[in-house]
C-alpha cells in the first residue's frame, strides 16, 4: 500500500429540513466561519439536500429550506470566495460514490447506527431505505473531497467513525492508501445549545413552542423577548462552574452567552457571578440581538433574492465538482470499472 499525502480539507453540511436555530449557528455555522479563516484548511460547506428526502419532503418546502440554509451560511460569514458553498444535488459525485460505498459498507455497521434507531423508532419496516443507508451517503459526502476534518456535533461523531471504517476497508480491499482517515472536530463551550424552556432538552426546530428556541430568522424584538422569558431558577449566578450543577437552564444561558461573546463559560461567571437574572438576562438579550439580528436581516434580504442565492450555489457546485470528480473517477478505476 503506497502512502498518500492529503491536503488538509474541511467538509461539513446542514440538512435543509426547515427552521434553523441558534443551536445550528453556535454549534456549527459560527465554527465553520472560524475554520474558513484558518489558512491551514481548504473549506467546503454543503446544503445536504439529498439527505433531507430520507423522509418525505414537500417539494416547495425543500426548495425554501435549501435556500434558507444557504442564506444562513452566507449571512453568518461563510464567504463563497473563500470557501466552496453549494447544495449537494448539484454534484452527482455524491450519489455515485454513495452507491460505490454502499457496496463497501457492511450491514452490521449500519445496524449499529443509533440515529437510525432513534428516527425510525418501532416503525423500521415502513421507513425509507434511504433513512437506513444514508450514513454511507454521508461517508461519500466526506470522502468525495478527501476531507481530512469534519466539524460535527457529538451526536454525529458515530457517522465520522463509520466513514473511517469504510475508508479503511476500501483501502485494505484494494491495496491503496486512497481515502484519508477523516478526523471529527468537536470543541467549544456552546456546542450543544439547549431548550430555553427545558434545559434538559436540546434546542430543536420541532419543539412544541416557538419560545423554546431562537430561530435564525427571528428579528431583534423576538430575540430579546425569548431571552428575557427563558426559564431560570431563583438562585443568583455562581462564581464557578461547579455552582451550575443541577441547574440546566442556568448553565444553558451561561453557555449561550459564552458562545456569542467568543469567551468561556468560566469567564462569563467571573463577570456575572453573584448577580441575579435581572442583570444577566438583559445583558444576554443585548448581546444576542447585537450578534444575531444582522444575520437574520441579511438572511431575509437573500431569501428575497433567490436568483442571487441560486447563482452562488451553482458557482460553488462547479468548484466542488472540480475537486470531487477526479476522486470519483480514480475510485471507479481502482475498483476496475470500464469508463
Amino acid at each position: 500500500m503506497t502512502d498518500q499525502t492529503f491536503t488538509p480539507r474541511v467538509f461539513s453540511g446542514i440538512k435543509p429540513s426547515g427552521g434553523l436555530t441558534l443551536g445550528n449557528y453556535l454549534g456549527a455555522i459560527k465554527r465553520w466561519v472560524e475554520m474558513q479563516e484558518d489558512p491551514t484548511y481548504e473549506t467546503i460547506f454543503c446544503v445536504v439536500d439529498m439527505h433531507a428526502i430520507t423522509v418525505w419532503q414537500d417539494p416547495a418546502d425543500l426548495t425554501r429550506a435549501t435556500r434558507e440554509v444557504a442564506a444562513a451560511m452566507i449571512a453568518s460569514g461563510i464567504d463563497p470566495e473563500k470557501s466552496v458553498l453549494f447544495n449537494q444535488c448539484r454534484v452527482s459525485a455524491h450519489a455515485e460514490l454513495g452507491w460505490l460505498l454502499n457496496c463497501v459498507a457492511r450491514v452490521g455497521w449500519m445496524n449499529r447506527m443509533t440515529q437510525f434507531k432513534d428516527k425510525a423508532g418501532k416503525n423500521t419496516e415502513k421507513v425509507s431505505l434511504g433513512l437506513y443507508a444514508y450514513p454511507s451517503l454521508m461517508a461519500a459526502d466526506i470522502l468525495a473531497y478527501h476531507a481530512t476534518h469534519v466539524p460535527v456535533g457529538e451526536d454525529q461523531k458515530q457517522h465520522v467513525e463509520l466513514t473511517r471504517d469504510i475508508a479503511a476497508k476500501f483501502n485494505h480491499d484494494y491495496g491503496r492508501d486512497f481515502f484519508p482517515m477523516t478526523d471529527p472536530v468537536i470543541e467549544g463551550p456552546a456546542m450543544r445549545v439547549m431548550n430555553l424552556r427545558d434545559g434538559s432538552k436540546k434546542m430543536s426546530k420541532s419543539g412544541e413552542s416557538d419560545m423554546e428556541r431562537i430561530n435564525m430568522l427571528d428579528d431583534a424584538d423576538t430575540i430579546a423577548k425569548k431571552i428575557k422569558k427563558a426559564r431560570t431558577d431563583p438562585e443568583a449566578l455562581p462564581a464557578e462552574m461547579d455552582g451550575l450543577s443541577g441547574r440546566p437552564e442556568a448553565r444553558n444561558l451561561v453557555n449561550i452567552y459564552a458562545g456569542l461573546a467568543e469567551t468561556t463559560s468560566e469567564a462569563v461567571l467571573g463577570e456575572f457571578g453573584g448577580e441575579g437574572w435581572g442583570k444577566f438576562k438583559p445583558a444576554l438579550a443585548e448581546l444576542a440581538v447585537e450578534k444575531l439580528a444582522p444575520i437574520s436581516d441579511e438572511m431575509r434580504r437573500l431569501l428575497d433574492a433567490p436568483d442571487e442565492l441560486d447563482a452562488i450555489m451553482a458557482k460553488g457546485a462547479e468548484k466542488a465538482a472540480a475537486i470531487a470528480n477526479p476522486i470519483l473517477e480514480e475510485t471507479f478505476k481502482i475498483m476496475g470499472f470500464v469508463r
